[in-house]
């Protein structure tokens, strides 16, 4: 194994952890995910618990070698579709479950973070590497 493919089984490896972790919080914890669900989209407890029923999903593809690479780009996607609910915790400074809530600076670390996360998505699922070689030949 190269070190690439042993840096991208790592990183698959832990992103599918922290998935899981954070998609079985939607579960055990609904009420916490709840206040930065925008209101446009209707029940909060339904799209939480939706969306952890996908990261625990994208989680376990991460994992295995076999799914990785379309788990990579389902994260890529989750992480973009996701962000809706981010951007609207900032524009109208919501507080989490919990009373909780990121300062300016806390929410622009936190789109790096998801930007990051997309990055690395699409590197796992080898994007890059396939565009690169497209642009090659």
């Amino acid at each position: 194994m190269d070190l690439r493919t042993a840096l991208r089984a790592i990183s698959s490896t832990a992103g599918g952890g922290f998935f899981l972790y954070v998609g079985i919080m939607h579960f055990t914890d609904t009420a916490w995910f709840e206040p930065i669900v925008p209101p446009i989209l209707g029940s909060a407890r339904f799209w939480v618990l939706a969306s952890g029923v996908v990261e625990v999903a994208v989680g376990i593809g991460l994992i295995f070698p076999k799914t990785r690479k379309r788990a990579g780009y389902a994260s890529a996607v989750l992480l973009t579709l996701l962000y809706p609910a981010n951007l609207y915790m900032w524009i109208y400074d919501v507080e989490l479950g919990d009373g909780a809530s990121l300062s300016p600076t806390g929410h622009v670390i936190r789109l790096i973070l998801q930007i990051g996360g997309i990055l690395l998505s699409l590197w796992i699922a080898e994007f890059f590497d396939e565009y690169v070689g497209s642009i090659n030949q």
